[in-house]
């Protein structure tokens, strides 16, 4: 008891020292910017593309609000209970089980291996709008070969996921309410509104409809059983669960942020900005008679030929590349928080060393996923994949399932209910309780964790 009690007295001081969101919007902004990445211009766009378009976005949807909604909750009420870093919050649920921090150190090495290829594809995005700016001015054409050289390079894509990272985490060395929080405050609503005008401009197009219809009209002849894990494993990667980002940002929400409905709103809008980059892709794909199931390469190699077809195509190549940026971003600070937070709760260390110190590592294992996309390491195979879809496969094959099991698995059997029902329960005043909590509790329960098992079982090609 005096242990605990303690533990408990130690989180209180620890809570008013540390940094944090400054208001609801703030933290509402920055989950939606961990949210919303390039799985939503990138990802999103290409796997419905391969999968049958709106069957596969039907069976996403549902997914997003059985396994998604439900896990985010879990664990934004496990990071404001506790007011710790990802690892040690879970290492605190349970006193007498220390183990549980593994989930937090799961969760560090995914956020290490997603950034390590994801700079690089961030990297590549924002290459891509100083190439379309010179395009532009000398009348040139961003085409497969234009991709397959910076990608393929060696110099080039090193120097920006460099820049990439350097940017990153000069915000990150900001802090929680004058970095993050500031930045993605500002973004979100730029990325939006430049979202919507690609979307005009598609959807103006002769025969964009077809790419409305592909998108939206569900054909469950060519729903697979594959394409349905797929989307599963898709909610889960989109929202950013099971690497930490969303306990550590629900460690830096304030007692008046209603846990349910900003989860609820961060799970909708991102699931918005999903299907806004469809209307922007698929309507112009069909309008020029293009295939949808383009690939990885829907962004870079596709979507500039379309937009080189169009009146003023290359101002709005420019724009499409620069909202891609501004999705990056968001995404990209929440990575680098994970392992940030640790090191200046745990480590003693001042925000812009422990800043640096993660950008330099996670630069360190970028290389090795840069240059295994060209000849320098492309011949390098480690479990039959080379070093960016092995840190691919790791974080989202393995890491985050799994991670996401054992949150779902501690919050439900083994947190004492009355604690999650005082953080759900937050935020409406005294007297008032809001009527789902029951129905979380239960999806938390129940529901997600066999879900999430079955995702993990396709993740080893078991389903």
């Amino acid at each position: 008891m005096r242990t605990e009690h303690t533990q408990q007295t130690r989180g209180v001081e620890q809570a008013r020292t540390r940094d944090g969101f400054a208001s609801a919007i703030g933290a509402f902004a920055a989950t939606l910017g961990s949210a919303v990445g390039l799985g939503n211009i990138w990802k999103f766009p290409y796997l419905t593309g391969s999968n049958g378009g709106g069957a596969f976005v039907l069976v996403y949807l549902g997914s997003v609000f059985v396994v998604g909604l439900p896990i985010l909750v879990a664990e934004h009420l496990i990071g404001r209970k506790t007011r710790l870093n990802a690892i040690h919050a879970y290492g605190s649920i349970v006193p007498k089980a220390k183990y549980w921090s593994l989930i937090g150190w799961a969760g560090f090495l995914s956020a290490i291996f997603i950034m390590a290829f994801y700079t690089d594809v961030s990297g590549w995005v924002f290459a891509y709008i100083f190439k379309a700016i010179a395009a532009a001015f000398t009348g040139g054409v961003l085409n497969a070969g234009t991709f397959g050289s910076l990608a393929g390079g060696t110099w080039e894509p090193l120097l920006w996921q460099f820049l990439v990272l350097c940017l990153t985490t000069s915000i990150i060395a900001s802090g929680v309410s004058r970095g993050i929080e500031r930045v993605t405050k500002t973004l979100m609503p730029i990325l939006l509104v430049l979202l919507i005008l690609c979307d005009i401009r598609a959807l103006t197009l002769p025969g964009a409809f077809a790419g409305v219809t592909y998108l939206f009209r569900p054909d469950f002849s060519k729903l697979t059983g594959s394409a349905i894990l797929t989307a599963l494993g898709l909610s889960f990667f989109k929202l950013s669960l099971g690497m930490g980002t969303m306990t550590t940002y629900g460690s830096y929400m304030p007692d008046s942020t209603r846990i349910v409905p900003n989860a609820t709103r961060v799970a909708l809008a991102d699931t918005v900005v999903s299907l806004l980059a469809g209307l922007a892709i698929f309507p112009a794909v069909f309008a020029f008679g293009e295939s949808p199931a383009g690939g990885p390469g829907l962004l870079f190699n596709i979507m500039p030929l379309i937009f080189s077809k169009m009146p003023f195509g290359s101002v709005f190549t420019i724009i499409f590349f620069i909202l891609s940026a501004i999705a990056t971003m968001g995404a990209m600070l929440s990575l680098v928080e994970v392992p940030v937070s640790w090191m200046v709760e745990k480590g003693k260390m001042k925000r812009p060393t422990a800043a640096y110190l993660t950008g330099a590592m996670m630069f360190a294992l970028g290389i090795l996923a840069t240059l295994s996309q060209g000849p320098t390491l492309g011949n390098v195979k480690i479990l039959g994949k080379n070093f960016f879809d092995l840190f691919d496969f790791l974080s989202s094959n393995v890491l985050l399932p799994i991670g996401g099991l054992a949150i779902a698995i501690l919050t439900g059997w083994l947190l004492k209910k009355q604690d999650i029902v005082r953080e759900l329960e937050k935020g409406y005043g005294e007297g008032k309780k809001p009527g789902y909590i029951q129905l979380v509790y239960v999806f938390i329960k129940y529901i997600s964790p066999v879900v999430i098992f079955v995702i993990i079982l396709n993740g080893f090609g078991i389903v």
